[in-house]
This record gives C-alpha cells, sequence and structure tokens, in this order.
C-alpha cells in the first residue's frame, strides 16, 4: 500500500517534470527537468524492485543523457558566439 502511494506522488511529480520540461523557455531549465525525469523514474523501477533497471535508467537516462545535452547546448552557445564575432 505505501509503495503504491510512493509511485503516485513520484509519478505526478514527473508530470508536472514533464509539463516543465516541454515549456520552460530556457534550454538548461528543460534538460535538468528531462533529467529529473528519468531520475524519477529510476526510484519508481526501485519500488517495483527492479534495482537492475533502475541502476541502468540513472547511469544511463539521468547521468549520462542529461551531461550530454547541456555539453550540446554548452557547444552551441560557443559556436554563436564565435559566429557573432
Amino acid at each position: 500500500m505505501l509503495n503504491t502511494v510512493f509511485i503516485i506522488i513520484l509519478g505526478s511529480i514527473m508530470l508536472v517534470a514533464a509539463f516543465l520540461a516541454v515549456y520552460i523557455k530556457n534550454l538548461v531549465s528543460s534538460v535538468i527537468a528531462a533529467g529529473i525525469i528519468s531520475l524519477l523514474a529510476s526510484l519508481i523501477y526501485l519500488l517495483l524492485a527492479a534495482p537492475d533497471v533502475a541502476m541502468t535508467e540513472a547511469a544511463i537516462g539521468s547521468g549520462l543523457t542529461t551531461v550530454v545535452f547541456l555539453l550540446a547546448l554548452k557547444n552551441i552557445k560557443q559556436k554563436e558566439e564565435d559566429t557573432d564575432d
């Protein structure tokens, strides 16, 4: 019963983070919101007794993907600054 309540709460927070990821104008904040969605998904997997899937989602979905997106945004901003000069 308690697991179900936690899953509902985490799912609701995921929906809010998804809404923010789509509608926030700042791209860095959108990427962070998407990373939060993956992190919460890994917590749900952990509550559903799938620790291997939770670890994979946390490492790849939340960690690596967020870092790759942030690095891509940084490179795009640097190239825009280079072309403006």
